[in-house]
């Protein structure tokens, strides 16, 4: 891992009408490094990946990937530059297989065109095949190569999660951001979960952002953490920093008790 900040956050504030989801918040996330984005429900975490994938702009501040000002480009060209994410409502193609939703994603990177694809020049067949191995190769990865012809929708919920994950990856990320990836997952199905994003963090070398509840992985899993609450950021460092401070247990717990297992029963709860 290296000091050099892949994406950096200043002061940024979203408003909704007279509603403030995201209040002046700052911070940097550092090549190749797995952080942690927590906070109770409504906190603003999602809101946060929204404008980091240009789904909806900042009222203010700034969004830099490396040194690309990002907060007002469109989701299509933030995806080409290497930022790619998973949602916390799965949106899959439904209807299509397995397989297909992991293909179209790697589409964005092809160079033939509509006409040569329509016509089935041999660079836009020799693309296809490219772009059907890559695809099964992700499958593989995650787990369900051997589901590769069902309809996505047919899928159980932790294998969704699954490809949803595999489509991010065809994107061919640098940053990748994981939003509730564990949700609906039982322990061993979260713990399989961490050993893969580990995994692909290192095979692909990408830096990882994850909003998550589920405290106990994200201490585990994560280099560093912030947490938000109410729109504001109240800690940012290690997970020993963080699952220690104050302000986190308070927003957990209502209260200044320093009670970790508290803390973690709470925020599962979350």
């Amino acid at each position: 891992m290296t000091n050099s900040p892949i994406l950096s956050v200043k002061q940024i504030t979203r408003r909704f009408s007279g509603l403030v989801a995201i209040d002046r918040v700052s911070f940097t996330v550092e090549e190749g490094e797995i952080f942690g984005l927590i906070g109770p429900n409504g906190a603003g975490k999602t809101t946060m990946f929204n404008m980091i994938t240009g789904l909806i702009p900042p009222t203010k501040g700034e969004i830099f990937y490396k040194d690309w000002l990002i907060g007002r480009s469109q989701p299509y060209q933030i995806a080409k530059k290497g930022i790619a994410r998973t949602f916390q409502n799965l949106r899959l193609f439904g209807n299509l297989s397995v397989l297909e939703n992991v293909a179209i994603a790697n589409h964005i990177h092809t160079k033939s065109n509509l006409i040569s694809s329509i016509w089935g020049t041999k660079l836009a067949r020799a693309e296809e095949q490219k772009i059907q191995l890559q695809a099964y190769q992700l499958l593989e990865l995650v787990g369900l190569e051997s589901k590769s012809d069902r309809v996505a929708h047919n899928l159980a919920y932790g294998d969704r999660r699954r490809l949803e994950l595999a489509r991010a990856l065809a994107l061919k990320p640098q940053l990748l951001l994981l939003d509730e990836p564990a949700a609906g997952m039982n322990p061993a199905e979260k713990a399989a979960l961490s050993d893969l994003i580990r995994k692909i963090r290192s095979l692909f070398n990408l830096t990882i952002i994850t909003i998550e509840h589920h405290v106990p992985l994200v201490m585990g899993l994560c280099d560093r953490i912030a947490v938000l609450d109410f729109g504001q950021l109240i800690a940012l460092g290690t997970p020993e920093t963080v699952k220690n401070d104050p302000m986190v247990i308070s927003a957990y717990l209502g209260s200044e008790s320093n009670e970790n297992d508290k803390f973690e029963s709470k925020a599962v709860a979350n």
